[in-house]
């Protein structure tokens, strides 16, 4: 065993471990509008996922879409029947990736990290789930073990100087485009105009 990879190994384990929260910090929920929530308690940057206990045991999902002062405001992800004044709303916490040794940390430090997270890897394949992820083929739940890395649904934006150059043409079958409006392979376009006029026919 090399002892580079043991010693990062532990530095690893000390950062995760000085990052850890003994407690946890949950707020209540006052007031629903509309698909608007309000709680209160909770101190959390926008698009951060939150966990609203029901009385009869479940739990609804929610996004914060805002902040005024103490007040959080929150947009549900599915249906928020069942909620009632006061139910505690909790951080959704999202479980870091398990260190293991010989491989780089993956440290957490954008704002788009406390976005949703989604598993992803081979044991999607064949798969059926829904916008957040649950399966609903039947088959049981996913196992992040074997899913791997989770990732954020807010994705990183790429430099647009390090994307490879437009080098071939694409014939979209007009001859009118091909001449004048000559569009290359892996070129991003946009067709705008009124309903009904044919932009479904034109690009068939």
């Amino acid at each position: 065993m090399h002892p580079e990879k043991i010693r990062d190994y532990l530095v690893d384990c000390r950062q995760r471990v000085a990052t850890l929260q003994p407690f946890r910090v949950a707020g209540r929920l006052t007031r629903i509008n509309g698909l608007v929530m309000e709680a209160t308690g909770l101190k959390l940057p926008l698009g951060s996922g939150c966990l609203i206990e029901a009385p009869d045991g479940g739990s609804v999902e929610a996004e914060v879409v805002g902040f005024a002062g103490e007040k959080l405001y929150m947009m549900p992800t599915e249906d928020a029947y069942g909620l009632a004044p006061g139910a505690h709303v909790m951080p959704l916490e999202i479980p870091p990736r398990p260190l293991q040794l010989g491989q780089a940390s993956e440290p957490r430090r954008r704002n788009q990290d406390r976005a949703k997270h989604l598993p992803v890897g081979d044991a999607l394949l064949g798969r059926v789930v829904d916008g957040n992820g649950r399966p609903l083929d039947g088959l049981g739940p996913l196992d992040p073990r074997e899913n791997g890395p989770t990732r954020s649904l807010v994705g990183r934006p790429s430099n647009p100087l390090q994307r490879a150059p437009i080098v071939q043409t694409l014939d979209v079958g007009i001859r009118a485009i091909n001449s004048l409006l000559t569009v290359g392979r892996g070129q991003r376009l946009g067709l705008f105009a009124g309903s009904g006029i044919g932009k479904s026919v034109c690009w068939a």
